[in-house]
């Protein structure tokens, strides 16, 4: 295991920078996640990792082994770096077994055949294969092949192992059984790990940090809870998890307590703590996630949240709650609560802590 450094990084292809300025810092023994949609950059900064791209400029290092470094003119190709990368697509050998699989690396590496046998055992065991070491990719699931492909690298014992959206070709229930299997798995060998995916789900889920990606550069790197509870920007808020945005006008200078108050387009009137201070008649987005909404009640104290009303316009049954869409101000939202509440206009609960306010709007 080792820690893994990457210092002002950047990838251009001809005109368009695919990664730009990247600064990352993963200890040894940490699982981060590169997250973002397509075309972030995620991928291209897994391929500078592993060799199968080389970047424009930056740095690379892990441990005290120097991947690359743009000023030195040092570029260690691929086989001279002890990274174990998982494909998307896996990647097997079709006419080869579970066994002669991932027996290949070491067989390239010349291990002899006795610790061959060995480590491969301890392979398939670790990703709970063993019994199946005879068969052939095609007469395994999805999710079995991707364990094959993991116990492939896992063999060679690399340095830092690299995720590739290994879990994009399951189906949706067989990827959740295989997100408990991997984040078990990772709390048992402790080892530096980059994984790449579009899916929040798994990023949430798996990793100890974090890394937002959009447009080739870092929004955020935080953990779990912090992306998902203080984001960045309304882009980190909008990418993680659902959200709700509504926009408006900031109607008087925020107290000293840090309370804005904001104008809605209908002329309705939300309070907001905020460590952000905005100017008045600042035009400003703040986000809500739908857990923090519920209908208004006649208990509610004003004090403590803003009550606001909205038009109803759709209205589905989701599984033991209802999912509502509602247009407060000319905002698209949604709710999701125990009661079919048929009205066609309700009145809604905004917690006072409750909104993130943003002067960006990168989520549009």
């Amino acid at each position: 295991m080792a820690e893994l450094v990457i210092e002002h990084l950047h990838k251009r292809f001809g005109p368009v920078r695919a990664i730009d300025d990247i600064n990352i810092h993963v200890a040894d023994g940490e699982f981060v996640t590169l997250l973002g949609p397509s075309g972030c950059g995620k991928s291209t900064t897994l391929g500078a990792i592993a060799g199968l791209d080389q970047p424009t400029a930056g740095r690379i290092r892990v441990g005290n082994k120097i991947y690359f470094d743009g000023e030195k003119g040092v570029f260690l190709p691929p086989e001279a770096r002890n990274c174990g990368l998982v494909f998307q697509s896996y990647a097997l050998w079709p006419h080869m077994t579970v066994y002669n699989n991932v027996v290949f690396p070491l067989k390239l590496r010349k291990v002899p055949a006795a610790d061959c046998k060995r480590r491969v055992e301890e392979a398939l065991a670790l990703v709970e294969m063993e019994r199946f070491q005879d068969r052939y990719p095609h007469q395994l699931s999805g999710g079995q092949q991707q364990r094959v492909a993991l116990a492939r690298t896992l063999v060679y014992q690399p340095e830092i192992l690299l995720l590739d959206e290994p879990l994009s070709n399951l189906d949706a229930k067989l990827r959740d059984r295989a997100r408990t299997w991997l984040a078990e798995l990772r709390t048992r060998l402790g080892l530096t790990t980059i994984y790449v995916t579009h899916d929040q789900v798994e990023a949430l889920a798996l990793s100890d940090r974090i890394v937002v990606m959009n447009g080739g550069r870092i929004s955020q790197i935080g953990t779990p809870q912090d992306i998902y509870a203080r984001p960045a920007d309304s882009f980190v808020a909008d990418f993680i998890g659902t959200t709700n945005f509504l926009t408006g006008a900031v109607a008087e200078a925020p107290q000293a307590n840090g309370r804005t108050l904001v104008t809605l387009a209908d002329g309705q009137r939300v309070t907001l703590q905020s460590e952000r201070r905005p100017a008045p008649g600042d035009k400003v987005t703040f986000a809500y996630r739908p857990e923090q909404m519920r209908l208004a009640s006649d208990n509610d104290n004003a004090t403590e949240g803003s009550i606001v009303e909205a038009a109803v316009v759709s209205h589905s049954y989701i599984g033991g709650r209802w999912q509502i869409g509602l247009d407060v101000g000319g905002n698209q939202i949604r709710i999701e609560t125990q009661d079919a509440a048929t009205d066609r206009r309700l009145r809604l609960w905004l917690p006072l802590a409750g909104g993130i306010l943003f002067t960006d709007r990168t989520h549009a």
